[in-house]
C-alpha cells in the first residue's frame, strides 16, 4: 500500500468516524466562493490539520475545513479551500480529498473555481459550465501505480462531467433566472499568470477559461466513478490583444462578487441531488 494509499484510507476512517453520516453530495469551494454560505446550515467545522492525512491549504481565499452542512435542508460535504499543485503538493495529495470521498461512496462532486474567461463572449462575474478539459500541467493524478479498488488503469475520459447533473444545473439555473455559460476549462499549474502569447495559444486550442484547479481532482474522481459537475465563477477577462493586469487580491474580489450568483445556483441544485447514503 502506498503513503497516499495510507493517507487516505486513514483520513477516510476518521471522517467516518467523526461525521454522524455521509451525504450523497459533496461540494469543493475555490478561490473566495466560500461567503454563500449560511451559518445555520454548518452542523460541523473541521480544519483539514484535523483530519488525519490531511494536507493544509497554504492560499490566501481558502478556509481549509471540511464543513458538514445541510443546504436548504439537503446533506453535503462541503471542502471549503483545495490544495494545488504550485503550493508544491504531488498530483496526490492534492487529489486526496477526493480520493476520501470515493473511499466513503460519495455519489455526486460538485466542483468549483475562480477562472479567467478566455472566451470573448463570456462575461466577468458570469459562471460556466465545465462540458469538457484540457490538462496543461504537466500533471496526473493517476501517474505511478494503479490502486485497482479505486479503478481501472486506463480510465476512459469521453465524458468527464455529467451530462445529467449539468441538465440539472441549467435547470436550475433557469429557476433562477441566471445566464449560465458551458465551455471548455484549460488547468494550468500556476502559480504564475498567462502571458498573452499563452492566452492566445489556449484559446486557438478550444478553451473557454482558465485556472490552476480542478482537472486533477475530475480525473481522480472520474477514476472512482463519481458524479461529476464542474462551475467555473469568471473573475477575469483574458484578452490577449489587450491584455489588462490583474493580482490575485482583484481575482479574489471578483470571487467574492460572483460567489452570490453561485450560491443561488448550488442552493437551488443541490437539493435535487438526494440527501444521505448511510
Amino acid at each position: 500500500m502506498t503513503d497516499i494509499q495510507t493517507r487516505a484510507r486513514t483520513a477516510t476512517d476518521w471522517i467516518r468516524k467523526n461525521c454522524p453520516s455521509i451525504p450523497n453530495t459533496a461540494l469543493v469551494l475555490g478561490s473566495g466562493l466560500g461567503k454563500w454560505i449560511d451559518s445555520a446550515w454548518i452542523q460541523k467545522s473541521i480544519p483539514y490539520a484535523d483530519i488525519p492525512g490531511f494536507p493544509v491549504s497554504t492560499v490566501e481565499g481558502h478556509a481549509g475545513a471540511l464543513l458538514v452542512a445541510e443546504i436548504k435542508g439537503t446533506p453535503a460535504f462541503v471542502f471549503s479551500g483545495r490544495f494545488h499543485l504550485y503550493e508544491g503538493y504531488s498530483p496526490r495529495e492534492v487529489t486526496l480529498p477526493i480520493a476520501c470521498l470515493g473511499l466513503l461512496g460519495t455519489e455526486n462532486l460538485i466542483l468549483t473555481n475562480a477562472a479567467g474567461a478566455l472566451n470573448p463572449l463570456f462575461a466577468t462575474g458570469g459562471l460556466m459550465l465545465l462540458t469538457d478539459h484540457i490538462n496543461m500541467t504537466g500533471h496526473n493524478p493517476l501517474t505511478g501505480p494503479n490502486v485497482d479498488d479505486w479503478g481501472p488503469r486506463f480510465p476512459d475520459m469521453s465524458q468527464v462531467y455529467c451530462p445529467a447533473l449539468r441538465e440539472q444545473a441549467m435547470q436550475a439555473a433557469m429557476n433562477c433566472g441566471q445566464r449560465l455559460e458551458q465551455g471548455v476549462y484549460v488547468a494550468v499549474a500556476g502559480p504564475s499568470l498567462e502571458t498573452p502569447a499563452e492566452t492566445r495559444m489556449y484559446r486557438i486550442m478550444g478553451a473557454d477559461a482558465i485556472g490552476m484547479s480542478t482537472v486533477p481532482e475530475a480525473i481522480t474522481a472520474h477514476h472512482m466513478g463519481l458524479k461529476i459537475l464542474g462551475i467555473s465563477c469568471l473573475t477575469n477577462k483574458n484578452l490577449p490583444d489587450c491584455m489588462a493586469q490583474t493580482s490575485h487580491a482583484e481575482i479574489l474580489d471578483q470571487a467574492n462578487a460572483s460567489s452570490d450568483a453561485l450560491g443561488s445556483l448550488l442552493s437551488a441544485l443541490i437539493p435535487n441531488l438526494g440527501g444521505r447514503h448511510g
